[in-house]
């Protein structure tokens, strides 16, 4: 797996945000997003998932978080990937600590699976974290939430947004997870919008308001 892209430089930041990037990208797919965000405090660590070969795409190998057997969210899901994934994630944040930024100044991002894995990741983690950004995805492995979520995350802020007419994850299956984490996140936040499988511009404001708020950045 190749360094991550960072936008910021370390010694200008207080913050940091770890994005997962989707299924096929790496980690220069959300490179413009972060430069747009135009938040110079905040350090943007853009990973690229490992590669393997994912079932749906007919065993074709490419950059996946884990693999995806069936786009049927009630199938089997690819636990070992997910929580391989998991330890990527772990091991990012452990970095940022050991340069100087504290758990409570880290918010984890992700898109699609990359949500997926951000998800499962922040509300595991055992110290307390600044957000979360959960964009056109869901909730991975819901039925084990309960009893390994970790009460350090209780209240993480949570962005969850989602496409109207996503085709590829479809919103009915976002806003199942949005109900089962609201239930027991209060600070979950739920964001539409009129586009597909992908970021719009007003979601891209809506994202600066809301990292400008978890990290009290001035505007």
């Amino acid at each position: 797996m190749n360094s991550p892209t960072e936008v910021n430089t370390r010694n200008k930041c207080d913050a940091s945000v770890i994005w997962l990037h989707g299924l096929g990208a790496d980690g220069h797919d959300f490179e413009s997003v972060a430069h747009a965000l135009n938040l110079p405090n905040i350090r943007f660590i853009l990973p690229n998932a490992p590669h393997r070969a994912v079932t749906i795409n007919n065993g074709h190998v490419m950059a996946a978080w884990y693999d995806i057997v069936s786009l049927n969210q009630t199938g089997a899901e690819d636990e070992a990937g997910i929580r391989a994934s998991q330890q990527i994630v772990e091991q990012l944040i452990a970095q940022e600590v050991a340069y100087g930024i504290v758990p409570q100044r880290i918010a984890i991002a992700g898109f699609s699976q990359g949500g997926a894995v951000a998800l499962f990741t922040a509300l595991r983690h055992s110290q307390s974290l600044a957000g979360i950004l959960a964009l056109s995805t869901y909730l991975p492995l819901k039925a084990k939430l309960t009893s390994e979520a970790n009460i350090a995350n209780k209240n993480i802020p949570i962005f969850m947004a989602h496409g109207k007419f996503d085709e590829v994850i479809k919103i009915s299956t976002a806003i199942t997870s949005r109900d089962t984490l609201v239930a027991a996140y209060p600070q979950l936040s739920w964001h539409e919008y009129t586009m597909a499988h992908s970021v719009t511009q007003e979601e891209v404001m809506d994202i600066r308001v809301f990292l400008t708020k978890i990290f009290q950045v001035n505007n």
